[in-house]
């Protein structure tokens, strides 16, 4: 084997998933804008701005075949260190413009040193619930000591607490009993008592105590997503939202998708307590966020609900998630979690329960549980498909009699990490395309820009956020709209006859790809992307087919798209690219965050916790690695939009182009005219 010094590194950037090899002694700043990796850099490289900020993640990373440390990057230098005397650099972080790459390297880029960060597309519904929280205010008038009745001042405390409230048989929260007497002094024997109650007939639980008149109670709802983290600041007075915000989920570092999560904690003696940490300190940064916008004191927020996929929820409660990573895929816990805030560090008050929705099964979490809390598909007279899409698509389908559920591996495709220009959602990344069928022109739109990219104004735009890839929503259309106008197969194969017809058809190898814009950083999509595509789209169909088939259905009534990806997802191209079944387009709906819906009912109403409980003990969970007919439809899955499915409903609203066969290479292996598909 060559030294290190002799040959090139392997350098991959989270949470981009961007990667590639480069010459030992290149500057990180340099291999990352090489990458088209945005990294912010005002001074220029001169280590004055300190805007370049990234961070080394060490250890043994098996899904990219990279071992990271920090021997692999060179020194701290003089530049880095005069930047240090003057401005503070968080411990840890290194300036990329003086880091010169040594050897293989996992690169995080910090989102809060990144102007044009991921947009966090997960917003609060509007939709009203009734209100039943488990957190009650009770202010009461506390005797005074009094030497001929020698009752402790907790214990008259309670007395009045059932006198004037009705609760009885209280459990008083360790913390406060050194501070009990001071509160009754200070508030002049007044106080206001949180008393928790979740489940009825079970003890109630004194949990904070402020004296005099307290008047505020609030609560988060947070949906923990392999991606993104979702938070909902709630006031348990008046069941309002006060402020939502979202924020990456910084454990994206230690890997893009759920498995390679497991098998970095199986390769790495500290990975659970890492990721456990890393998550934890996402969330509380996320709480003094909500909680600065709202003007809210942390210490107030006295419930907390959490919804997250089962490697997430585990991995948040500090739960190694190893089991997970291989049949039969066992849940250390399935059913409801109750606890408390002070165990599992969190920047609320103390005394603040926490509760997690139950998990459906070891790969159909509790933000599966959340979204058909949501969504009541087991309160439905029709048949509706519900289904999130994410690294791991979660389907469940079902109506009032019968609901069965299935998660599909799709990867991260649909989040740009496997395609050759693709990015998260951020300022820059283009999110909609259109492709003229004669010209095989393309238009698109650029999230921070409000024109299309043919309309006057768009250049002067788009110059201030730039034009920087491609992110999932466009990344399903640009590949629909490549079908629909014959630049691909229904097997998925760039033609290359196109080319006679197009400059936009480009010769890639023994492949071609298609040119959608040609600017400071170049965006293609190629053969691999199409793969990667069609590979993600068969398994989350695949998936769904095999329920329909539980079911004993040929068509399902309506369809919800679920989670912030599935809210930008066009039906129409999610349906030509076959990424659904068939179904009337009206039915067809993107319902949002709903797993954090999910969570925000789940908080506001106890009753809905119970419903959801007893929702999942009948919901039938289907294993598709087990089922051998899961192959079969993965196969005919992988054409556009199905190999033997019709789509009625489609053909009525869109023109399918003629059935074209192609070899890998994109040459004719033959032309017939589609069959029909009624």
């Amino acid at each position: 084997m060559t030294e290190m010094s002799e040959r090139d590194a392997l350098v991959l950037f989270m949470p981009s998933g961007k990667r590639g090899r480069f010459a030992v002694g290149t500057s990180v700043l340099e291999a990352a804008r090489s990458l088209g990796v945005y990294v912010e850099s005002v001074c220029g490289g001169r280590a004055t701005c300190g805007r370049c900020q990234i961070e080394v993640q060490q250890g043994n990373f098996a899904k990219h075949k990279i071992t990271s440390s920090l021997n692999h990057i060179s020194p701290v230098g003089p530049k880095e260190q005069r930047y240090a005397e003057v401005r503070t650099i968080p411990e840890g972080r290194r300036l990329s413009c003086s880091a010169q790459i040594l050897g293989d390297l996992v690169i995080d880029v910090p989102q809060d040193t990144v102007v044009n960060a991921q947009v966090i597309r997960k917003a609060a519904t509007d939709r009203l619930f009734d209100r039943n929280p488990a957190i009650q205010l009770c202010y009461v008038e506390v005797d005074e000591p009094d030497m001929h009745k020698p009752l402790g001042d907790l214990d008259r405390l309670n007395l009045m607490l059932e006198k004037d409230w009705g609760w009885t048989d209280i459990l008083v929260a360790q913390h406060l009993m050194p501070d009990v007497q001071q509160t009754l002094r200070r508030g002049n024997w007044g106080v206001t008592a949180a008393i928790h109650r979740d489940l009825e007939g079970a003890r109630p639980n004194l949990i904070a105590l402020w004296p005099g008149l307290h008047n505020e109670a609030y609560g988060i709802a947070c949906d923990i997503g392999s991606t993104t983290i979702a938070m909902h600041l709630v006031s348990l007075l008046s069941g309002r939202v006060i402020a939502s915000s979202g924020t990456s989920n910084p454990q994206i570092r230690f890997g893009e998708d759920l498995m390679s999560r497991v098998s970095y904690v199986m390769m790495n003696p500290d990975g659970r307590e890492a990721m456990t940490k890393a998550v934890r300190q996402a969330i509380n940064e996320l709480t003094v966020k909500v909680c600065a916008e709202a003007n809210v004191d942390p210490n107030n927020i006295l419930d907390a609900v959490f919804v997250a996929n089962p490697i997430m929820h585990h991995l948040f409660l500090g739960i190694d998630p190893t089991e997970l990573g291989q049949a039969p895929f066992a849940l250390a816990v399935s059913g409801a979690v109750h606890t408390w805030s002070r165990e599992i560090a969190l920047a609320i008050n103390r005394g603040a329960r926490v509760y997690l929705l139950p998990c459906i099964a070891g790969h159909v979490g509790a933000d599966a549980a959340g979204a058909t809390l949501s969504e009541g598909p087991h309160r439905q007279d029709r048949m509706m498909l519900l289904v999130d899409v994410g690294t791991n698509a979660e389907i469940i389908l079902g109506n009032k009699d019968r609901v069965v559920a299935a998660s599909s591996p799709t990867g991260p495709a649909f989040e740009g990490a496997e395609i050759s220009s693709g990015q998260r959602a951020a300022p820059g990344a283009i999110e909609r395309v259109r492709i003229d069928p004669q010209t095989l022109e393309p238009k698109f739109r650029v999230i921070g820009v409000d024109k299309w990219s043919d309309e006057d104004g768009f250049a002067e735009q788009a110059e201030k956020v730039g034009i920087t890839g491609i992110c999932g929503s466009a990344i399903i259309e640009v590949v629909a709209e490549m079908y629909l106008c014959g630049i691909i197969s229904e097997d998925g194969v760039v033609d290359g006859a196109m080319a006679a017809r197009s400059e936009r058809i480009l010769e890639n190898g023994r492949t071609f790809s298609y040119l959608l814009h040609d600017g400071a950083q170049r965006i293609t999509v190629t053969q691999n992307d199409v793969r990667a595509i069609q590979l993600a789209k068969a398994a989350l169909y695949a998936g769904v087919k095999l329920l329909m088939e539980k079911q004993g259905i040929d068509t399902v009534d309506s369809i919800r798209f679920a989670g912030a990806f599935g809210s930008f997802i066009d039906p129409k191209y999610a349906m030509v690219l076959g990424l659904i079944p068939d179904c009337d387009l009206a039915e067809v709906k993107a319902v949002g965050n709903a797993a954090g819906t999910g969570g925000l009912m789940a908080l506001l109403n106890r009753d809905y916790r119970r419903e959801i409980e007893q929702t999942v003990r009948k919901i039938e969970k289907i294993e598709t690695a087990l089922e051998p007919r899961f192959q079969e439809l993965f196969v005919h899955a992988m054409a556009l939009p199905n190999k033997v499915d019709s789509f009625p409903n489609l053909a009525s609203v869109v023109t399918l182009p003629d059935r074209k066969v192609l070899d890998e290479a994109g040459e004719a292996g033959g032309r017939r005219r589609r069959r029909s598909r009624g």
